[in-house]
């Protein structure tokens, strides 16, 4: 059976027809939501995939080249124990400059999907710079459709990412943004950005409260800063 998104909804100013494409996860095997949850988990955390969860090979459509960034399957795996839902949220331009077709992105979503488990919410932009789309992170849509679908407040919700756009997408989308460095991350991305982590499973301990269940021996503290920046590739992956 084909792998075809449910179809996207608009945020934001858009040009017709352009809309997010949406995977929700079957319903039986969401995330439970633990009953009384409350404090100051999240609603929902969100990631960007390419250099957040899994290395940024630039409009990478082989899912064999799918390779989970350092403590990444970790970090979910703590989000879920707590009962906070998980998602994705990807710009992949490779689709409108055609590089990628959606049947190459489904494929590598499976494939992250068999690395880290079933996410709850996928919600990629196939769009590149000149659409006039609202989804394009750092417009806030993809995160408004990922939190719509997931039933999650915005101002609830988490967004983990690497570079400016991601922190960028959740601030306009009024969710809360947590940069994690990479050596391709710029220099004034790290220092405009409002919170930073130095690993996947340090942002994790960011946004939830302290003695929860997700730290118990878990964490290793946040990973040192990366050594040397170095400008990131030329063509924009993302």
């Amino acid at each position: 059976m084909k792998d075809r998104p449910v179809a996207g909804t608009s945020a934001g100013k858009a040009a017709p027809g352009a809309v997010p494409w949406l995977w929700d996860r079957p319903r039986k095997a969401s995330t439970p939501r633990r009953p009384g949850r409350s404090g100051g988990l999240p609603e929902a955390v969100l990631f960007d995939r390419d250099g957040t969860l899994v290395a940024d090979v630039p409009y990478n459509g082989d899912p064999a080249r799918v390779a989970p960034m350092p403590t990444a399957p970790a970090a979910v795996a703590a989000l879920r124990r707590l009962g906070v839902p998980v998602g994705v949220v990807s710009n992949q331009s490779g689709v409108a400059r055609g590089l990628l077709t959606l049947e190459q992105v489904a494929a590598v979503r499976r494939r992250v999907d068999e690395l880290f488990g079933p996410f709850d919410v996928w919600a990629v932009c196939p769009h590149g710079p000149e659409d006039g789309c609202g989804c394009r992170k750092p417009a806030p849509g993809l995160v408004l459709a990922a939190c719509e679908r997931l039933g999650a407040a915005p101002e609830r919700t988490v967004v983990v990412g690497d570079i400016g756009s991601d922190v960028r997408a959740a601030s306009a989308a009024g969710a809360r943004g947590v940069l994690v460095p990479t050596p391709v991350t710029r220099p004034e991305e790290v220092a405009a950005a409002r919170e930073t982590a130095g690993d996947l499973l340090a942002a994790v301990r960011l946004v939830c409260p302290t003695g929860s269940e997700a730290g118990r021996g878990t964490y290793p503290g946040p990973a040192p800063a990366p050594a040397r920046q170095r400008p990131r590739a030329t063509g924009g992956a993302r």
